[in-house]
């Protein structure tokens, strides 16, 4: 199977995944741990993982667990999105950020990115240049496209050295305005080039956070106001996923505006679960896990229909990424939690029976809540009137 065969197509469903369950990334997950992972989301119909970075050790070590599942079980299929972390110069460093010059670290990500490309080329069938490295509001680390570009083309002239294989599909995972929709001070030559240079577009869309920075489509309007609170909160989901659409045709028109004709998925969307930040009861009380359900479903039902891969953020609920916040928005954005427990959004593969002997760090899955859709609903937030 190539990327081609796998972009694209309904069978082959596709999640972001890390796998961390502690605090902190100097906690590695183990063989067995990825092993397990592994095992719990090909039950759920996931055949495509997306990965973030190969300076650490859990995306060569997914390859290594994918690899030993496929010789104790043949018929067992995963394939990766492999990505490669791209920074500016003085990135996390302390000193001040230069967004104009590219981090020395850089070739050495790629480089091993080609490595594990060249070791596994049954399983690394993409590989993304860069997560976020061009949206401007990544403020800690953005580069400018012509760096972006410069590892894409890099990339593509191993392929036609023959060097990578010709079917390895390059990309870059961005937001949606990276790619030039929205704020037209985006668009500039080296983008363009850039587009032209990807094999597909992979865009992030993420209504949840735009119902706290951009929240005129979240409010409840005027005339819902005598709706009830369940139908305010199902009428709020539908304008999420209008809103996550409407992205993504922005994106497809400044493709098409280029004269450019380029499959066009999605890197990334989610809903966080809970949160005490932005997105909560104190916020634009968007995040909880009933909507965060209505979110997955409605997503995955669009994309599967439009043929669209959809890279869900993501497999498990991480620690690390608010390690001083428990309750943090950044912390809950898993359909599984910590505990082993499926979120509602995978309720019904828990009724199936598709986690049957499967457990997560000696726990079996089961369902949030004990599976009582009434205490669910006790925690359901509705959104704010429209003033």
């Amino acid at each position: 199977m190539t990327a081609a065969e796998i972009l694209g197509n309904p069978e082959y469903q596709a999640i972001s995944y890390g796998g961390y369950r502690s605090k902190t990334r100097d906690d590695q997950p183990t063989i067995k741990q990825l092993k397990e992972d592994m095992k719990i989301l090909a039950a759920m119909g996931i055949k495509i993982l997306r990965t973030y970075n190969v300076q650490l050790a859990q995306a060569s070590n997914v390859l290594k667990a994918i690899t030993e599942l496929k010789k104790e079980n043949t018929s067992f299929e995963m394939y990766v999105m492999l990505g490669a972390w791209i920074d500016c110069k003085n990135a996390w460093t302390g000193l001040e950020p230069n967004h104009e010059v590219e981090s020395e670290q850089n070739a050495g990500e790629i480089n091993r990115a080609v490595a594990l490309a060249k070791q596994y080329p049954d399983i690394v069938k993409i590989i993304a240049v860069g997560n976020e490295a061009m949206v401007r509001w990544a403020t800690s680390y953005f580069v400018r496209p012509n760096v972006i570009l410069k590892w894409v083309n890099h990339l593509q002239e191993l392929k036609h050295k023959g060097a990578l294989s010709k079917d390895l599909w390059i990309t870059s995972s961005d937001d949606f305005s990276s790619w030039g929709a929205g704020d037209p001070s985006y668009h500039c030559e080296d983008l363009t080039n850039l587009i032209k240079a990807v094999d597909y577009i992979s865009m992030h869309t993420y209504p949840m956070h735009n119902s706290h920075y951009n929240p005129a489509f979240w409010l409840v309007p005027n005339n819902e106001i005598g709706l009830s609170n369940n139908q305010k909160m199902e009428s709020s989901m539908q304008r999420a996923l209008n809103f996550a659409t409407k992205q993504y045709e922005d994106v497809t028109n400044y493709v098409k505006s280029l004269g450019v004709d380029k499959p066009i998925h999605i890197g990334e969307t989610g809903w966080a679960t809970i949160s005490n930040d932005s997105y909560g009861a104190d916020g634009s009380k968007a995040a909880d896990e009933y909507k965060s359900g209505k979110y997955f479903k409605l997503i995955r039902d669009w994309s599967n229909k439009e043929k669209v891969t959809c890279f869900y953020f993501e497999a498990f609920d991480e620690q690390w990424k608010d390690a001083e916040n428990e309750k943090g928005s950044e912390n809950h954005f898993g359909l599984i939690n910590l505990k082993g427990e499926a979120k509602y959004a995978i309720w019904d593969l828990v009724d199936k029976g598709v986690f049957k002997g499967l457990t997560r760090d000696g726990q079996p899955i089961s369902k949030t809540f004990m599976g009582v859709k009434e205490d669910l609903l006790l925690e359901a937030l509705v959104p704010p009137l429209a003033q």
